[in-house]
């Protein structure tokens, strides 16, 4: 067949979709009122709890005081201290949210001690806001209790007790708001929904009404098939984009330090992966229903509990991480929230991306299959 033919074919078909999508109003309440309900309720209306933090320790001193300083740190079980090289390894950390805080011991440390006029740096990973308002009194507080001690040995000794002064900074979110860390992580939610649960809803109900059939007698193959299915949805789910990108701005002005043009390409590829989830359950179950069950089951719900949008995945039990390692949603959530706070970190960028191509590829490559099978 031609190439024209399969073009003509493509446009007729993805126009009947169009215009089948919009006439159904449950599915654009699906595709576009749904998204700005969880816009509004999420960004408003939820708070996040905390637990225990990774604080990374640059002892540019190595002296012993600094190092009994550093250890008060451990003293403490809700942190857990991680020794690193250099201030640059550190930081790296914290943009790969691998830590939530950073202290720096400087080089003259002892000798302002003794001087009393010491000063330690704390750096906060504050995209998550209530995480990072409990780290940092947490460490405050571990740092405090150092001196206190050592006030109580020398019994007020000035040069020993309330000498040193803590330096601390909130990174990647200085506005100190839950809402910066929520409200990205909305569009990974919008487009999960839009991508899998709409499109696995709207294909099972072709199946099920026998629409379908129709087009069995035509010359269309099942790609063409497919391709007009994925066009109105993907459309959809760019709106939903949109919208949020909106919102962050307008509503809750969260930053974008990351490139937008990074951030468009990993939304996309996101997309193709929800729709692939979308048409491989439906061209499995043929039921609008069971198809709607079960992608709200695989696909938003895990994307909401276990990709990292309320809960720290580091601070779950090992198998419910293994089963959020396994989730699509959790590295596109990592590298959105990555974007909007900490700006482009391209080890991360780069890993995300690829694994999220190499699942819209398998996922798109296996409804294609399916449904050929269905078709011929």
């Amino acid at each position: 067949m031609s190439t024209g033919g399969f073009w003509r074919r493509l446009a007729s078909l993805t126009r009947k979709e169009v215009r089948q999508l919009v006439r159904d109003r449950s599915n654009l309440l699906i595709g576009i009122g749904l998204p700005i309900a969880l816009i509004l309720i999420f960004g408003y209306g939820l708070s996040l709890d905390v637990k225990r933090a990774i604080v990374a320790i640059v002892l540019d001193d190595p002296s012993p005081i600094a190092r009994d300083v550093a250890a008060s740190i451990s003293h403490t079980d809700y942190l857990i201290p991680h020794q690193v090289r250099s201030l640059a390894e550190g930081e790296a950390l914290m943009k790969a949210r691998e830590v939530d805080a950073l202290v720096q011991f400087p080089s003259d440390f002892t000798r302002r001690l003794n001087e009393g006029n010491a000063q330690i740096q704390v750096l906060v990973q504050g995209s998550d806001a209530t995480r990072a308002a409990s780290v940092a009194t947490y460490v405050g507080s571990a740092l405090a209790g150092w001196g206190e001690k050592q006030a109580d040995r020398s019994a007020g000794a000035q040069s020993q007790g309330g000498a040193v002064t803590i330096v601390q900074r909130m990174w990647f979110n200085a506005a100190n708001t839950s809402t910066w860390y929520l409200v990205p992580g909305l569009i990974v939610l919008i487009m999960t929904l839009v991508g899998a649960f709409l499109t696995a809803l709207v294909m099972a109900r072709e199946w099920e009404r026998g629409t379908l059939e129709a087009l069995f007698v035509t010359p269309v193959r099942p790609v063409e098939i497919l391709l007009a299915k994925i066009i109105p949805c993907f459309g959809i789910g760019m709106i939903g984009l949109a919208l949020c990108l909106l919102a962050a701005r307008l509503l809750f002005d969260v930053p974008l330090y990351g490139s937008f043009v990074v951030l468009l390409v990993a939304s996309m590829l996101y997309m193709l992966v929800a729709l692939g989830i979308g048409l491989l359950i439906s061209a499995m179950t043929k039921n609008q229903f069971l198809a709607s069950q079960i992608a709200l089951l695989a696909s938003f719900l895990p994307a909401m509990m276990l990709s990292g949008f309320i809960f720290d995945l580091r601070n779950v039990p090992t198998a419910i991480r293994v089963v959020g390692d396994l989730l699509p949603a959790t590295y596109f959530m990592e590298l959105v929230k990555s974007l909007f706070l900490a700006g482009n970190f391209w080890p991360m960028i780069l890993k995300d991306c690829a694994i999220l191509a190499a699942y819209a590829m398998v996922l798109l490559g296996l409804a294609r299959l399916v449904t050929r099978k269905r078709l011929d």
